[in-house]
């Protein structure tokens, strides 16, 4: 069947987008090391792009690259009542430091793996062959959406702006339906 048949996948998919809440509410997580809520511009990055796409920001946090402080901050997101994302934002490269995807991973119900591959390729047609280095991952938890993000800002834009705001409303309709 076509895609763009009445009543295909892509109908389908329409309607379910149509359906989607319109403004969600996020929590935004930078995992760092260094950086204070001044010098975090990823994480201010990630807000104003949410923002400006007409969703809240309900929580800004900043944890250090360690699994079980990058692990509580999640699970503290996932527990608050009306939160539709967890967004992440660093540790996930491949440095001894960077555990965000091990951290995040246990708490995950279901991966969204098309969200990486579709990160690693655009990030291919902008930097080359360095996109590999990238883990950014999503998937969904007790009913949220959660993504995990590189640190950098272009990386950030990219993520946001060509995958996570084009289909944040429709993936967490979707993650809602299993929690």
């Amino acid at each position: 069947m076509s895609h763009r048949e009445p009543g295909g996948a892509h109908s389908s998919a329409h309607a379910h987008r149509s359906a989607a809440p319109r403004e969600l509410a996020a929590v935004v997580i930078t995992v760092s090391d260094t950086r204070t809520h001044e010098t975090d511009t990823g994480g201010a990055l990630l807000v104003e792009l949410l923002e400006g796409a007409g969703h809240r920001v309900v929580e800004r946090v900043i944890v250090r690259d360690e699994v079980a402080a990058i692990r509580r901050a999640v699970e503290t997101a996932l527990a608050r009542d009306g939160v539709h994302a967890v967004l992440l934002t660093g540790g996930t490269g491949i440095a001894a430091r960077d555990v965000t995807p091990e951290a995040i991973d246990p708490l995950l119900d279901r991966r969204i793996p098309g969200f990486g591959e579709l990160f690693r390729v655009l990030s291919y047609q902008e930097i080359g062959a360095a996109a590999l280095l990238s883990r950014a991952c999503a998937g969904t938890a007790r009913g949220r959406v959660v993504a995990a993000l590189p640190g950098s800002r272009a990386a950030i834009r990219l993520a946001l702006e060509k995958l996570l705001l084009p289909e944040l409303p429709h993936l967490a309709a979707e993650a809602a339906k299993r929690g």
